[in-house]
């Protein structure tokens, strides 16, 4: 496929208004972009750019439609949603085993997974209607590397044990780590990718950190010059597994 064979299929045209442009409509939702965010998905994604595509097609449709996603999201898919999750494989190992925390319409878990075809990935996500897009989404796609499982992170410590552990807009860091560290074996990482405020969580989260034994704690920006701002991630260093969230130790009166 050309570069120009890319751009159309990246940014189709909104025929319902013929407008030329690309916009997001109610009634056909659509996605489009600057011709600077083409060439970065392009470099981003290399040989999986097409299953991308396809993935960003339905989460313009169906996830609009369902309810996963805002009408508002379906033209800046690419810059916000996309690209800002594919970057964050640059802090992943090779080979890993990952379960996305609360995976919703597969941001970032599905995204990990087309660009990173040597990831095992898990999308853990309690609720019914959106295990059933993401079944949809991954028979669609044809991802070999991808297990969709519908349950609570809480109550799945039994049964994962993964190298990573990713969430994003999933819970406020304090209470993602008591849900990400007992699916992590020992040495495992959560990268919970973060806003503005990371910094600020990563405070409040220390009282619990402590509580788990956490030595290794500390904000990573990545993607650096592809989106603007680079995505920031959380890191959590497992050092030991446990198996429920530590009491904090109250003072008897």
């Amino acid at each position: 496929m050309t570069s120009g064979q890319h751009r159309r299929a990246l940014y189709p045209v909104c025929r319902e208004y013929a407008c030329g442009t690309g916009p997001a409509c109610v009634r056909r939702p659509r996605f489009c972009g600057t011709m600077r965010s083409v060439g970065i998905a392009s470099e981003v994604f290399g040989d999986a750019l097409p299953v991308a595509e396809r993935y960003a097609e339905f989460l313009a449709g169906a996830g609009v439609e369902r309810g996963l996603i805002g009408p508002r999201e379906a033209d800046r898919l690419w810059e916000r949603h996309l690209i800002n999750c594919a970057v964050a494989a640059e802090a992943i190992p090779e080979g890993a085993t990952v379960v996305d925390i609360g995976s919703g319409a597969g941001l970032p878990g599905l995204v990990l997974a087309i660009v990173r075809p040597d990831l095992a990935v898990t999308l853990l996500e309690p609720l019914l209607r959106r295990t059933t897009f993401l079944h949809e989404a991954v028979e669609l796609l044809g991802l070999t590397n991808v297990e969709v499982r519908r349950g609570r992170a809480e109550e799945s410590a039994r049964d994962l044990s993964a190298d990573v552990a990713t969430a994003r807009a999933v819970a406020p860091l304090e209470r993602l780590v008591t849900w990400a560290l007992p699916l992590l074996r020992p040495g495992g990482e959560l990268l919970a990718l973060k806003g503005e405020r990371a910094a600020a969580e990563l405070d409040e989260a220390r009282p619990v950190l402590q509580r788990f034994g956490v030595r290794t704690a500390e904000l990573l920006q990545v993607g650096q010059g592809k989106v603007e701002p680079p995505t920031t991630l959380v890191r959590v260093v497992a050092d030991r597994t446990p198996r429920r969230a530590p009491r904090s130790r109250k003072r008897s009166s």
